[in-house]
C-alpha cells in the first residue's frame, strides 16, 4: 500500500484527546470490575454484550456505520471520499482474561475510536474509509482457538470450526454468539482491507527498562506449543532403590530446565517456557510413573524456530535413552513467525518522530488479532509501555500520557494510509 503524505501543516498539528481516551476506557472498565482493579469480562458473555454495546452506543454517536460478522465480529466504518477504497482499519479485542486488566485490547479499541472523534471534531474527512475493529474472542479464555474471530476474518481457520467449539459448560459459541444478539445475519462476506494498524500496551519490560514511550513493531514471534509427556514407572518410594527407578518427574524436571537453556542459547528473541505440569498417580509415597508437560517455543525467525524444535526433540530423545522411560513428543500449535509491511512500520515509525517521541524498534513475543490481519493486508503494531511489563494481571496499568502518545501516532499513521479528501491526493491505496 502507498503511504500518502498528509501531516503537513495544519493536520501535523492534530491532536487526539488524551484525557477523553483515558475517561474510555475507565468507563469500558467498569463492565466486569474486579475487587482487585482489574477486569472479568469473558467472550460472550453477557457482560461482553454490555461492553459492545457500549462501543456501538459510541461509534453510533459519531455517525458511525455498524456491522455485525457471522463470527460476531463488530465493524463501525467512518465513510471517506472514495468509499470504493478498501478501509484503513484499526481495533483490537474487548473480551479479558479471567483476571485481566484495563487496558489489553480494550486500548487498541477505544485508540481506534477516539482517532474517529478526533477526525469527526477537527472536521477531518479521508479519502478511503476508516473502520475501528472489535474481534471475538481474542483471548481464548472461554472458547478456544484464541484469535478466533480475526482468525475466521483471515482464514486460518473455518467459521464452521468456530462456532462448533464449546466452554466448559457445553456452550457452543454459536449458541452463545445468539444469545447475546451478536450473530450476524447473512454470509461471513471478510471485506477488503487497505491497511491494519493495532495499537496494543506492549505487556513486557522492554520500552519501560529502555525509557522510550514508542515501540515500533517489527513483527511477532513465530511459536510452536507442545504436550511432552514422560512414561516412567510407578513403584513404593521406600522399597525401591535410586538406581533402580524410572522416575517420570526426574526427567522431566531436566527437560524444564532444557527448555531453559535451549530458549537463552537463542537470545535476545528465544523464548521457552513449562507452563503446566500433571503429575501421575501424584501421590507422596509414590514414585511419579507419568508426567505430562507443555512446552511453549518462541523465536523471531523461522531458522531460529526449527532449531529450537530439533533441540527440544533431540533432549527429549537423549534423556528417554539415559533413564530408560518413553518420552512422547506432540506438536499442538503452530504460528510461523509474522513480519509487519515495511512501509505501515515506517509510518509509525515516522509519526513518532513527528510527534518528538521517543521510540525503538521491538517484536511483539505474544499473539495479537494483527498477526492474523497480516495474512491478509499491510499491517502494522504500536507499542506503549506497561508498568512493570506486567499484563493479564488485575494490576495491569499504563500512564495516560503514554496512552495518549501512542493515539497521537496511530492518528497520524491511519491519516498517511487513508489521505485526506481536499489534499490532493488521488489514490490513497
Amino acid at each position: 500500500m502507498q503511504v500518502q503524505e498528509t501531516t503537513r501543516e495544519p493536520l501535523a498539528g492534530l491532536r487526539t484527546n488524551g484525557a477523553r481516551l483515558w475517561a474510555s476506557l475507565m468507563r469500558l472498565a467498569e463492565i466486569g470490575a474486579t475487587e482487585k482493579g482489574g477486569v472479568c469480562r469473558l467472550a460472550l458473555t453477557p457482560l461482553d454484550r454490555e461492553g459492545r454495546d457500549l462501543f456501538v452506543a459510541w461509534a453510533k454517536e459519531l455517525g458511525c456505520t455498524v456491522r455485525v460478522d457471522t463470527i460476531g465480529n463488530v465493524f463501525a466504518r467512518r465513510a471517506g471520499e472514495r468509499d470504493d477504497l478498501p478501509p484503513v482499519m484499526t481495533g483490537s479485542h474487548i473480551d479479558t482474561q479471567p483476571t485481566g486488566g484495563k487496558f489489553d485490547g480494550n486500548y487498541g479499541v477505544l485508540a481506534g475510536l477516539e482517532v474517529l472523534r478526533t477526525l469527526e471534531e477537527a472536521g477531518v474527512r479521508t479519502l478511503a474509509p476508516l473502520e475501528v475493529a472489535v474481534w471475538t474472542n481474542e483471548e481464548g479464555s472461554r472458547f478456544v482457538p484464541v484469535m478466533m474471530g480475526s482468525g475466521v476474518f483471515s482464514g486460518a481457520f473455518t467459521l464452521e470450526h468456530a462456532l462448533a467449539q464449546r466452554d466448559r459448560d457445553g456452550v457452543s459459541v454459536s449458541e452463545a454468539l445468539a444469545k447475546i444478539g451478536y450473530a450476524g445475519a447473512g454470509p461471513l462476506a471478510p471485506h477488503r482491507v487497505g491497511a491494519y494498524f493495532e495499537a496494543h500496551i506492549e505487556q513486557g519490560p522492554v520500552l519501560e527498562a529502555h525509557e522510550k514511550t514508542i515501540g515500533v513493531v517489527q513483527g511477532a514471534l513465530g511459536q510452536r506449543w507442545y504436550d511432552v509427556t514422560v512414561h516412567g514407572m510407578e513403584a513404593h518410594a521406600g522399597p525401591t532403590p535410586m538406581d533402580s527407578r524410572r522416575d517420570a518427574l526426574l526427567v522431566a524436571a531436566a527437560l524444564i530446565q532444557e527448555v531453559n537453556r535451549i530458549a537463552l542459547a537463542h537470545a535476545p528473541h528465544g523464548r521457552g517456557t513449562v507452563g503446566w505440569v500433571d503429575v501421575h498417580p501424584n501421590s507422596r509415597n509414590v514414585i511419579p510413573g507419568r508426567v505430562t508437560l507443555t512446552v511453549d517455543l518462541r523465536a523471531a525467525d523461522e531458522a531460529a524456530l526449527l532449531a529450537m524444535d530439533a533441540q527440544l526433540r533431540a533432549a527429549c530423545s537423549e534423556s528417554a535413552r539415559r533413564a530408560g522411560v518413553k518420552v512422547d513428543v506432540e506438536q499442538v500449535v503452530y504460528f510461523p513467525p509474522q513480519p509487519f509491511d515495511p512501509a505501515l512500520v515506517e509510518a509509525v515509525r515516522a509519526g513518532a518522530q513527528t510527534l518528538g517521541l521517543s521510540a525503538m524498534d521491538v517484536v511483539s513475543g505474544a499473539g495479537h488479532d494483527a498477526v492474523y490481519l497480516a495474512r491478509v493486508a499491510p499491517t502494522a503494531m504500536i507499542f506503549v509501555p506497561c508498568k512493570d511489563g506486567v499484563s493479564h494481571n488485575e494490576i495491569e496499568d499504563a500512564r495516560p500520557e503514554h496512552l495518549e502518545a501512542g493515539c497521537n501516532v496511530l492518528l497520524h499513521a491511519m491519516l498517511a494510509a487513508a489521505g485526506v479528501a481536499g489534499a490532493g491526493k488521488e489514490d490513497a491505496a
